[in-house]
């Protein structure tokens, strides 16, 4: 994953050797057509490139029907903690970033009650110290509490985190890729693992769950209407499998050649594996320009 920002050449220490490459857009030909070296930067603003791993497994939802996971299969997976309880689940973007649902942390300003613990599988073996304090809480200016449209907010860590096999970021998936209903990703997260359950799992749950096309799920006999196009669905038409209370925030990966992409966050829907009634998931796609944007200014 590569991020990319304009800055100025004042602002950036480089040695009197330095190079230049002057990208000319609109050019015919090869990509070697494309760039000239330089001396000098006229324009005086340079791109500056940094490049993150990203995606990876170390070896290459609120989750009803789901199977354990094994240490180190989701590395992005994050729990997020209010009052010393788990809440929501999250996924690492970055050392000091995580990704979650709006609907986790809106009206919840106190960020001392706050703590994220990744790299862990078993709640049980949790132990306080290791949780990481929060900075800062930025949800969506646009969600709704009652729609959840622009159901989205990112967690400014306080200090950032060790990246090792068992905790490593996942990548955001390109601004314009084709969802096909039918394509297999996983959601995971300690939420309820049976509908009427009143408590969240101890060890971290995933499920394999198709995507559904928005316009079959939103047709009468689904959610009629009620998604917009920061929503997704995935799952069963005969229930089952789905992501529950407890799982909300926590991610919707699918691999593509390169990686595993953050396509959703688990959002809401009607019950958990309920027939017809698929698990809604926020569209990340959809609101990429913003994670770009509030990542670099914060």
């Amino acid at each position: 994953m590569a991020q990319q920002k304009g800055v100025k050449l004042t602002d950036v220490r480089v040695n009197d050797t330095q190079e230049f490459v002057q990208v000319r857009a609109h050019q015919e030909g090869g990509l070697e057509d494309l760039w000239q070296v330089r001396s000098g930067c006229e324009s005086g603003r340079i791109v500056a490139l940094q490049c993150s791993e990203c995606g990876l497994h170390p070896g290459a939802a609120r989750v009803v029907g789901g199977a354990d996971v094994p240490a180190g299969r989701w590395p992005w997976q994050v729990s997020v903690y209010h009052s010393s309880q788990h809440r929501c689940g999250g996924s690492v973007l970055a050392p000091e970033w995580v990704i979650t649902a709006a609907h986790c942390v809106h009206r919840r300003f106190q960020t001392s009650a706050w703590l994220v613990f990744a790299g862990i599988v078993n709640h049980g073996s949790i132990k306080q110290e290791d949780g990481v304090s929060v900075r800062k809480i930025i949800y969506h200016p646009l969600y709704n509490d009652n729609s959840l449209d622009y159901d989205i907010a990112l967690i400014k860590l306080q200090v950032p985190l060790n990246f090792s096999d068992a905790i490593r970021a996942v990548c955001l998936p390109p601004s314009h890729q084709d969802l096909f209903q039918g394509t297999q990703c996983w959601v995971s997260g300690w939420g309820y693992t049976r509908p009427g359950q009143a408590q969240v799992a101890k060890t971290l749950k995933e499920a394999l769950v198709p995507l559904i096309g928005t316009k079959r799920c939103n047709s009468s006999c689904m959610y009629a209407g009620e998604l917009t196009a920061r929503m997704l669905c995935a799952g069963y038409l005969q229930g089952s499998i789905d992501a529950c209370q407890g799982d909300s925030g926590g991610p919707l990966v699918c691999q593509d050649e390169f990686a595993w992409r953050l396509v959703g966050i688990v959002s809401w829907g009607q019950g958990c594996a309920e027939p017809n009634y698929p698990g809604v998931y926020t569209n990340v796609a959809q609101l990429l320009p913003w994670i770009h944007h509030i990542t670099e200014v914060y």
